[in-house]
């Protein structure tokens, strides 16, 4: 037997747009943290006025991944933030993801300040892996349908995506920082070739003079200098690049930047990865300043050196309101 069901459409009921124009004002937004960088997850909760999420994110006794979101977030537009500076907190994030689409969630974008992975593009030579690309289809597979990130190591990573990416840089932070500090005709230097794009960038903003140290690896964390191409003098030096590791380089461009008559020598980073021995060769090359963001958190060790931390927070929280709110993010790319 078949039901035949006639619906009365009048006016009132064409109507319906009137009063509800955008129907994402009406879909709950909810901001989550793994364990990954929390302070920062609560520094972009305060900015957009969200608070954090409930969600339980441990371990299980032999070492897996335990996770429980503990709100309702069905056909919630959701953002998890989460920097993969670890294999347990890229598996963090994938976890959380499937949590929250088995909950379903409506929208579920991973916000990463730090794509960890992101060096290994390309194959530079044979019989290697593009982990960027694995890393990417593994983000995707998890059900995540969005990504923001923040300096992105290889710009070109944002095409190994199936989903949409807003690649943001921390650049305006850096710059309104470096123009609190009055620099009287600086220079600015780009470690090495791969951050020339980067560091002309700057200098153009700050109206400043740009030179570029000419950097030959000689392995995946030692480096020597080879040459440098333009003026230093006696200036205050701001060295740009988009990351600290081991800080070979970071070190290096210190050293010559002072053989070259500098008076003053402050790297600024966006990414404070600092590993292996790195605080050693910080500590040898005698600081003026380091100036990085929170999208790491600083190791303990590190208060010991003249680090000054400044935060993504507000920026992030900025792409968070703009994209629950179906707005233009193109105006944070640069």
């Amino acid at each position: 037997m078949q039901f035949l069901i006639l619906l009365r459409i009048g006016p009132e009921s064409l109507s319906c747009r009137a009063h509800f124009p955008r129907l994402h004002w009406f879909r709950a937004m909810r901001i989550f943290s793994g364990n990954a960088n929390r302070p920062l997850a609560q520094a972009i909760a305060d900015a957009v006025g969200c608070p954090l999420g409930e969600m339980t994110c441990a371990r299980f006794p032999d070492g897996e991944v335990k996770v429980q979101v503990q709100e309702d977030v069905r056909g919630a537009d959701v953002f998890v933030v989460q920097p993969t500076t670890s294999n347990d907190f890229l598996m963090e994030l994938l976890v959380i993801a499937d949590a929250l689409r088995r909950a379903s969630a409506s929208r579920i974008t991973a916000v990463v300040p730090y794509f960890g992975y992101a060096r290994q593009d390309r194959k530079h030579e044979g019989r290697v892996p593009i982990t960027a690309k694995l890393v990417a289809n593994l983000i995707t597979t998890a059900g995540i349908n969005r990504l923001v990130t923040v300096d992105l190591h290889a710009q070109q990573i944002q095409g190994f995506f199936d989903v949409p990416v807003d690649h943001l840089t921390a650049v305006p932070v850096l710059l309104a920082y470096m123009q609190g500090l009055k620099l009287t005709d600086p220079v600015v230097i780009s470690p090495d070739t791969g951050s020339i794009k980067l560091a002309d960038k700057v200098a153009k903003k700050l109206g400043a003079r740009l030179a570029i140290i000419d950097k030959r690896r000689t392995g995946d964390s030692k480096t020597e200098v080879a040459n440098v191409i333009g003026e230093i003098g006696k200036r205050e030096v701001i060295i740009v690049d988009d990351m600290i590791t081991t800080a070979g380089s970071i070190t290096n461009a210190i050293k010559t930047a002072r053989q070259f008559g500098a008076i003053r020598v402050i790297p600024m980073v966006t990414h404070g990865v600092l590993c292996g021995e790195a605080f050693e060769r910080l500590e040898e090359v005698g600081l003026d300043e380091l100036v990085v963001t929170d999208t790491i958190p600083l190791k303990r060790r590190y208060a010991e050196l003249p680090i000054r931390v400044l935060s993504v927070a507000p920026l992030l929280g900025e792409a968070i309101r703009r994209i629950h709110t179906n707005q233009s993010v193109s105006s944070l790319f640069v």
